[in-house]
């Protein structure tokens, strides 16, 4: 079972920074896609960015030039580094991971609190 393990959060002022982390154990070797949604109180869910096996990204228009997805060289860890960070992206952000063969299904983190003070 693939497990995920979440860090990062935080306050931070606007215009600050913050870097998450999502770290994966377990069925590894299944691990193909890994990204960020986040929520907002009163909002639905949103993908944020993620990052295929071959490091191809995908950014919300929103955070395009602001956030950066990455993920380790094992391709079990990713980070999101968040710079210019602005009270709209106050949310609880969650990783994603989904599984290939032979699961086929996606793995939610805890979720952790991003608060971006005006």
């Amino acid at each position: 079972q693939v497990r995920l393990v979440e860090s990062g959060g935080g306050l931070v002022q606007a215009g600050g920074s913050l870097r998450l982390s999502c770290a994966a154990s377990g069925f590894i070797n299944s691990i193909n896609d890994m990204g960020w949604y986040r929520q907002a109180p009163g909002k639905q869910r949103e993908l944020v960015t993620s990052i295929t096996k071959s490091g191809t990204t995908n950014y919300a228009d929103s955070v395009k030039g602001r956030f950066t997805i990455s993920r380790d060289n094992a391709k079990t860890t990713a980070y999101l580094q968040m710079n210019s960070l602005k009270p709209e992206d106050t949310a609880v952000y969650s990783c994603n991971v989904n599984l290939g063969p032979p699961y086929y299904r996606a793995i939610w983190g805890q979720g952790t609190q991003v608060t971006v003070s005006s």
